[in-house]
């Protein structure tokens, strides 16, 4: 019995010893875990950041390629606006050059006109000097028979202003009652000095015609003397600021009106136009306007105005984007971009196409 007690207790610290070692075992393959978990744990942290590193040098390149292509794009922009500077450049050195040559012509014109004057006054003078030497006995003219006036008759040295003589010409006449030949009679009468010398441009057949007479008396005595303080000042019209286009546009023709009024109106429709533009204060509007090659002012006011239009609306168009979160949009401002530089050539190109195919007629006038 009490053997089988001793094999039972060695049995049972067999068994006891046994599971110590399955316990230790146990612990053993638990560190071996732990150590296994550490490094794999170590090489996904490095494979993690190695992916991450990768990525960031990738955006880094894609940010430097970026750049490149904006500053190309910058690049192209200047070649692009060079480009149209100096074609708007050559269209104005053509344009004065026209200008300069017209003048030239006009200018032989008037001294050919100022030769033929001097010819025609030449035959006047001959013929009043064997006027003065023939008698007088021829017999009296009904029609410049007259009753004697009842306010005396004027003169005109060039001295008063000829609207003043004018006026108090017809009060005469009025007064006293004359016919066409006799007023004419009495107009040729009344001349002295530098008012008198007019006679020698009118033909001596019609010395008694009286509107032949006013008409020269006016274009030597009439307001005709200010004529070049207008086109001066209409040369140097500048639009001011704050001043509107419509506001521009009236004072330009008033000048015209003004300085021009002896020529054709499509020639100062033509050159109110063109002084039009050159008084535009903005550059841009200028010279979109000029491109335009308007006919006359109110087709370059029209035009002057919807360009200042549209471009208060791009502007606040441009201020409004400006805020929003960019999502894809450089590509579409590149689209829009090139849509514009396709325009702008476009427009250059009829522009020139239209000046070889149609010469500018330019206005007789200094």
């Amino acid at each position: 019995m009490e053997k089988g007690h001793e094999e039972m207790k060695d049995r049972m610290e067999k068994g006891q010893e046994e599971m110590r070692k399955g316990q230790e075992e146990m612990r053993k393959g638990q560190e071996e875990m732990r150590k296994g978990q550490e490094e794999m744990k170590n090489q996904i942290q490095s494979h993690v950041e190695s992916k991450v590193g990768e990525i960031k040098d990738h955006v880094n390149s894609c940010i430097e390629k970026i750049e490149e292509d904006v500053q190309s794009v910058k690049r192209e922009i200047g070649e692009v606006k060079g480009e149209v500077e100096r074609k708007i450049e050559e269209v104005e050195d053509k344009v004065q050059g026209k200008i300069e040559k017209m003048e030239d012509k006009v200018q032989g014109k008037i001294e050919e006109v100022k030769e033929k004057v001097q010819v025609k006054i030449g035959d006047l003078e001959k013929r009043l000097s064997e006027l003065d030497d023939r008698p007088i006995n021829f017999p009296a003219n009904p029609d410049l028979t007259y009753s004697r006036p009842t306010v005396k008759s004027l003169t005109f040295d060039g001295q008063t202003p000829w609207t003043v003589l004018k006026t108090q010409f017809y009060v005469v006449n009025s007064a006293n009652g004359w016919n066409n030949r006799v007023k004419a009679s009495q107009f040729v009468a009344s001349l002295r000095g530098s008012a008198a010398e007019v006679l020698k441009g009118i033909p001596s057949d019609k010395l008694t015609d009286l509107m032949t007479i006013e008409n020269a008396l006016e274009v030597r005595f009439g307001d005709s003397h200010l004529t070049q303080f207008y086109r001066t000042e209409l040369k140097t019209r500048r639009q001011k600021p704050g001043e509107s286009l419509q506001v521009l546009a009236a004072d330009v023709e008033r000048l015209m009106s003004l300085a021009y009024a002896e020529c054709p109106q499509d020639v100062r429709d033509s050159l109110a136009a063109q002084y039009f533009v050159e008084a535009i204060r903005d550059e841009d509007t200028q010279h979109a306007t000029r491109l335009m090659d308007a006919k006359d002012l109110k087709s370059a006011l029209a035009y002057s105005m919807k360009y200042e239009a549209a471009k208060t609306v791009s502007k606040t168009s441009r201020n409004v984007r400006s805020i929003e979160v960019e999502d894809g949009t450089g590509k579409e401002k590149d689209e829009k971009f090139d849509c514009l530089l396709k325009t702008l050539e476009k427009l250059l190109n009829s522009h020139v196409a239209g000046k070889k195919n149609t010469p500018r007629r330019h206005p007789n006038v200094t």
